[in-house]
């Protein structure tokens, strides 16, 4: 197999809690705050306010390779609200947590896993996020989902180098997960 040109790791954050719309089942009105992506085939990242959302799923669209974190129950579920297009069956994706899932027989956080595998955590939760949309604090929604997306990077590149990630359980003991990546 011929590793992909252009991976395009990604993150979004919501406007809106699954309480506010409704439930969990109502993922397409939280609405976005801000998508960031990490293009391997630009070097860059790129910050997608709510009113650029039809370029962010273009971009998508054009990715050899998604990578990202809980991508496909949640991500792709709030983009839907923009588009038409069934996302989780039509862009070419690679859902961390689904691999992790796999090793461990449960979910394990992003932050879980990139503490015990990188020794660096995230600087928030999504719950920050909103609050910061409603305090109309964008650059730091901007920081933290930029950092969440550079997380994703790091976690999926140590993966494809060492076919293993760790996360630590409930007892505080570092337990080491054998991933393989398609």
């Amino acid at each position: 197999m011929v590793a992909p040109q252009n991976i395009v790791y990604f993150d979004l954050e919501t406007q809106r809690t699954a309480n506010d719309v409704g439930g969990w089942d109502k993922k397409a009105d939280m609405g976005i705050s801000v998508g960031v992506t990490y293009s391997t085939g630009t070097g860059t990242y790129e910050i997608f306010p709510e009113k650029r959302t039809g370029e962010l799923i273009d971009l998508l669209t054009r990715a050899d390779l998604v990578v990202g974190y809980n991508s496909r129950r949640f991500d792709y579920e709030v983009l839907m609200g923009y588009t038409i297009l069934d996302l989780p069956h039509h862009l070419p994706t690679l859902d961390l947590l689904e691999v992790v899932e796999q090793a461990a027989g449960h979910r394990l956080s992003l932050d879980s896993v990139a503490q015990a595998t990188l020794g660096i955590g995230k600087t928030g939760d999504g719950l920050d996020a909103i609050r910061w949309w409603r305090e109309g604090k964008m650059m730091e929604i901007a920081e933290y989902c930029c950092f969440d997306v550079k997380v994703t990077r790091m976690v999926h590149e140590y993966a494809a180098t060492h076919g293993e990630l760790h996360y630590t359980d409930r007892f505080g003991r570092r337990q080491t997960l054998k991933v393989s990546l398609p």
